[in-house]
């Protein structure tokens, strides 16, 4: 289609980021406290290291307090644990994240369900899982509520239409799919073994890539003017799809980089001040 609507998440991020500025000051002004986000990180990897600083800088640019929180590569699951239910105990902690991925000796499970659902920002736990499936969502899982965010925020329909998620993670395919399925979107959760996935994807009206590979959802499998929504991050900056081909034949799309990955920290950020707020009773 002639010149799809951009998705643009870098745009948006400021425009939430203004309105948590003035959040933050309004917890400030009326508790003399302030919001704190403890981010979580075991080892050293690159990826990780960078993620931290810039979440950190997110929560100093709004005013609020970044808590870092470094663990060895070597520590095991209690270590992580009693990292996190310390977190859990301190009141002046809003927010907790455990930063993806962890060493391999790490029950990542255990841990994300060591965190107090209250404090759960990244949307995590089983329980923050099992109240969005059930439309009952208090804090949710970043990615796919950022998604969501952007989607309403460029008036996308959901209602009605056929959504297709290309990846199950738990935390990104199927909470995607059960907020798709909370505003009455059609939704079909694919994975590596699906058959005839090409014919699968160009059945939908909105395509979310998730899987973790680049460029794997071909442009020739998207429907004319489909939504495009590339979730995914690939060294190279290249999504999970292949924008170059896929983009020309949608009505919108996300960019990648620009798109997603600015909404999932926004997204972050705001959960934590919306914590803050409801501990804190303002």
């Amino acid at each position: 289609m002639a010149n799809p609507l951009i998705l643009d998440g870098e745009a948006l991020s400021k425009k939430i980021y203004e309105d948590l500025i003035a959040r933050v000051s309004a917890i400030v002004a009326r508790t003399a406290r302030t919001p704190a986000l403890a981010t979580i990180l075991v080892g050293d990897n690159p990826a990780s290291v960078t993620y931290v600083k810039m979440k950190g800088r997110r929560c100093r640019n709004v005013g609020m307090d970044s808590r870092k929180i470094e663990l060895p590569g070597a520590a095991a699951t209690a270590d992580v644990i009693a990292a996190i239910e310390a977190c859990n105990r301190d009141p002046d902690v809003h927010g907790i994240l455990l930063q993806h991925p962890v060493p391999k000796q790490v029950d990542e499970r255990a841990c994300f369900n060591a965190i107090d659902f209250r404090k759960d920002v990244d949307g995590v736990t089983y329980l923050s899982y099992a109240r969005t499936a059930m439309n009952e969502m208090l804090l949710g899982c970043a990615t796919p509520l950022g998604i969501m965010n952007l989607l309403d925020h460029y008036n996308i329909p959901l209602e009605g239409r056929e959504a297709v998620v290309v990846g199950r993670s738990p935390i990104l395919g199927k909470p995607m799919a059960a907020m798709l399925l909370n505003r009455n979107a059609t939704v079909t959760v694919c994975h590596s073994k699906t058959r005839d996935l090409p014919e699968v994807v160009r059945r939908a009206d909105i395509v979310v890539g998730a899987v973790g590979k680049p460029k794997f959802i071909k442009g020739d499998w998207i429907k004319e003017g489909a939504v495009v929504v590339d979730a995914g991050y690939n060294p190279g900056n290249v999504g999970d799809v292949d924008l170059e081909a896929a983009a020309p034949r949608s009505s919108a799309y996300t960019p990648v980089p620009g798109g997603v990955g600015p909404m999932c920290i926004a997204t972050l950020i705001a959960q934590t001040v919306q914590a803050a707020e409801a501990a804190l009773r303002v």
